[in-house]
């Protein structure tokens, strides 16, 4: 190469680097979706000045102007001239809007159900253990149990105590199954049959050794749960967050089973039960929820002895799972007619029989078609616990009014509702993130693309 040619090279400018791909992705997004024309760029400049307006007014009024530490409602005022919020009464106010009445210094005893009920939970999420299926059967049966016996203590009889004991005995196994699934690479029963030697034995005999192992550990659990000791609180002083997740959680963790039963009976062959059933669903779902509280409270006790008399918090709940059981059945109904009816055919000419069908063909293909119906029905259920503030029961929104009319804090309302507002966003948010999550995972049609 000559030196001219040396030198022309050294001065040509080089060609330029075409802009990274992700940076022509987000402009060419930009200005397709939000600068695409004339209309289109002042929505979005019109929509940026609101949030921008808004952001300002919860940043002045929920932080700037904001205040943490004071003694009184007035003082607050007296401080900031209402321009900002008195986030201190809902630190006065907090243990109570989260256990209502409940003593302070047994409120320990609502913490530990709650972690025990998150360690039931968290084999669910963990790949290598088996027997998911049999955990939330087991927490959904027995949990409710071992909850009563921890929430209200006292006497509480012989029945509470065996399920309390099964309870426990089923705890410890879901942790001993996840034990065995890591260690040793085998769940908790194939280990029980090697080590007894049933292994070559005949597959019947199996469940012998099972339910010794069980027995053996239930008699242990009882044991255990005698020796208990704790101080009888009445539910008449339950209240706040606590008593909201009670309601709900009961009423959820009972919608999806009775409405599947619902939606089998409603489409049963058999005149009685189709009947009775589909006269169920449409009962209930024809009546709103905050008639059915009421004629449960005060309804209810005129039908039953006089001698039985259940506590309100009782009757509401068993309300509630009626409410939701009967949309849940029409929910599950759909889930039902969405499957091709192929499946129930090609299940017929197996052998199966209806049982096995529904909970090994049918079933299971409803239930991911349904994800988001059923999370969306969920989501309104626990919303809509906050009725029963409307018949005397002190849930989470009642004790935020509450506080409003004590006298030191008189005019204490919108940062109660505020806060209320915000821990229900949070709930139902976790749940619609987590049944985005089992559509991309399980679910079924166009949540798998």
């Amino acid at each position: 190469m000559t030196d001219a040619t040396q030198s022309d090279t050294a001065f040509r400018p080089k060609p330029s680097l075409p802009p990274p791909a992700n940076t022509v992705g987000v402009v060419g997004w930009m200005r397709k979706n939000l600068f695409g024309g004339p209309v289109d760029t002042v929505l979005t400049l019109l929509g940026v000045y609101l949030l921008y307006v808004i952001l300002d007014f919860v940043v002045d009024y929920g932080i700037v102007n904001a205040i943490w530490t004071a003694d009184s409602y007035r003082e607050c005022l007296d401080i900031n001239k209402g321009e900002g919020a008195c986030w201190a009464g809902i630190g006065v106010w907090f243990n109570s809007m989260m256990y209502g009445r409940y003593p302070d210094e047994e409120q320990w005893r609502i913490n530990f159900g709650g972690i025990v009920l998150l360690l039931w939970l968290i084999p669910f999420w963990l790949p290598k253990v088996s027997g998911k299926i049999q955990v939330g059967i087991s927490a959904v049966l027995t949990f409710p149990f071992l909850a009563a016996s921890l929430f209200i203590g006292g006497d509480i009889g012989i029945f509470l105590h065996a399920m309390t004991a099964i309870a426990l005995t089923l705890f410890v196994s879901v942790w001993l199954n996840v034990a065995t699934c890591y260690l040793m690479g085998k769940s908790l029963p194939a280990v029980l049959i090697s080590v007894t030697g049933f292994a070559d034995k005949d597959d019947r005999l199996h469940k012998y050794v099972l339910l010794g192992a069980f027995g053996v550990g239930f008699v242990l659990a009882l044991l255990y749960h005698l020796s208990w000791d704790l101080v009888e609180v009445p539910t008449t002083i339950w209240g706040g967050l606590f008593l909201t997740l009670v309601i709900s959680g009961i009423g959820i963790s009972s919608a999806l089973p009775s409405g599947i039963l619902l939606a089998l009976g409603r489409r049963s062959k058999m005149p009685v039960i189709r009947v009775f059933c589909t006269a169920f669903i449409e009962l209930f779902r024809s009546v709103p929820l905050i008639t059915i509280l009421f004629m449960a409270v005060t309804m209810m006790p005129l039908f039953l002895p006089v001698e039985f008399n259940p506590p309100k918090l009782a009757m509401v709940i068993v309300a509630v799972c009626i409410f939701a059981a009967a949309y849940m059945a029409e929910t599950v109904r759909g889930g039902l007619q969405a499957v091709n009816k192929g499946q129930y055919e090609a299940a017929q000419a197996m052998g199966l029989n209806f049982w096995k069908m529904m909970a090994l063909i049918v079933m299971p293909q409803a239930l991911k078609l349904m994800i988001p119906n059923i999370v969306g029905s969920f989501m309104g259920l626990m919303k809509d616990t906050t009725l029963v503030s409307i018949i005397g029961l002190y849930d989470i929104l009642l004790m935020g009014k509450a506080a409003g009319q004590n006298p030191t804090w008189l005019g204490f309302h919108t940062e109660p509702l505020l806060f209320t507002a915000t821990i229900f966003f949070v709930l139902c948010f976790a749940m619609s993130k987590y049944s985005q999550h089992l559509e991309r995972t399980i679910g079924g049609g166009y949540g798998r693309r």
